[in-house]
């Protein structure tokens, strides 16, 4: 597993202000994972969970969270699997249950925000992971990609934690939706990371016409992947209250762009330089492994169709103009 202190210098560039958001904090912030995913997914994304974590406690009036902590956001919830949480008698809140897929949870997470079922809803709550009741089973991650940020399944028993906002309040923000966005510049990143062989190929003068056409083509489509997260730092950093509806459409179609600009990444250097980096260049090698899983938290064509849906119930077409 990735230690915390291969963690602690992205968490600590991080700018997160009264919020990780406004005055050019969110596009500082998205830079800070694109540039941390280019040398090392497994840290981006253990960095963009805490970001989120601490994005959350912000928006959710939570306690900021305490120095030097690492914080995992664990919201999988897959048939055969629930956490429930009831109050105590004492006023607080304990979680019992599997929750799977928490990342970091063999470290280097100290806290994490859980995702439960209550009698009023579904509600996220803190928790502290030294807190007694809690045990960890890593050892299912079966892929090769992510795995120095492997999820574990965590069971807990009667767990002490601290719920954020109200019931629902974790879906309903168009905060979850910004989040989505930050996930998008690590992907971006990571594509970054795997071109970079070919960049290299082209500067040492070893690629033929076919191999510029592929450099040319993955550099487009990075460009315009670049240019729609800045665009949506920016709107993010303007300040400006988002509608949930208007937020989940700026995120998928930032999602969709980022995503083809990784598939063109993946495919186009392997095309033009072969076997070869896969071969011989462990760094790439595990680059690659990690990317095609970690951008697998697309749904691919079912948010395609959402965005979709989303552009036809559109009133005006004022956003595609320029």
């Amino acid at each position: 597993m990735t230690p915390l202190d291969a963690v602690r210098p992205v968490l600590g560039s991080f700018r997160t202000g009264p919020t990780p958001r406004g005055e050019g904090r969110t596009r500082h912030n998205l830079a800070v994972l694109a540039r941390a995913a280019a040398d090392d997914l497994d840290v981006a994304r253990l960095a963009e969970a805490h970001l989120d974590a601490v994005t959350i406690h912000a928006e959710l009036g939570g306690r900021p969270v305490p120095a030097g902590s690492c914080w995992g956001v664990w919201a999988a919830e897959p048939p055969g699997a629930e956490v429930r949480a009831e109050p105590d008698r004492a006023g607080g809140w304990r979680l019992s249950g599997r929750k799977p897929f928490c990342s970091g949870a063999a470290g280097p997470c100290t806290h994490a925000l859980i995702t439960a079922h209550a009698d009023d809803g579904r509600r996220i709550l803190a928790v502290d992971l030294a807190a007694p009741g809690i045990t960890v089973t890593p050892g299912r991650w079966q892929a090769h990609g992510m795995r120095g940020s492997a999820a574990a399944s965590v069971d807990l028993e009667e767990v002490p934690a601290e719920p954020l906002g109200g019931p629902g309040a974790y879906l309903e923000r168009a905060g979850f939706w910004h989040g989505a966005i930050a996930v998008a510049a690590a992907w971006f990143g990571g594509a970054v990371g795997v071109a970079a062989p070919l960049r290299r190929a082209a500067r040492d003068g070893r690629l033929d016409a076919h191999g510029h056409a592929h450099l040319g083509a993955v550099d487009a489509a990075l460009a315009a992947a670049r240019c729609l997260l800045r665009e949506a730092a920016d709107a993010l950093d303007a300040g400006s209250p988002e509608p949930a509806p208007v937020a989940r459409r700026r995120a998928l179609r930032v999602r969709a762009v980022v995503e083809a600009a990784v598939d063109s990444a993946l495919r186009r250097t392997g095309r033009a330089l072969g076997p070869g980096p896969l071969a011989g260049d462990a760094d790439h090698a595990q680059r690659v492994a990690d990317l095609e899983v970690y951008v697998r938290q697309s749904h691919a064509e079912r948010d395609l169709a959402t965005l979709g849906e989303l552009v036809g119930d559109a009133e005006d077409a004022e956003d595609v103009l320029l």
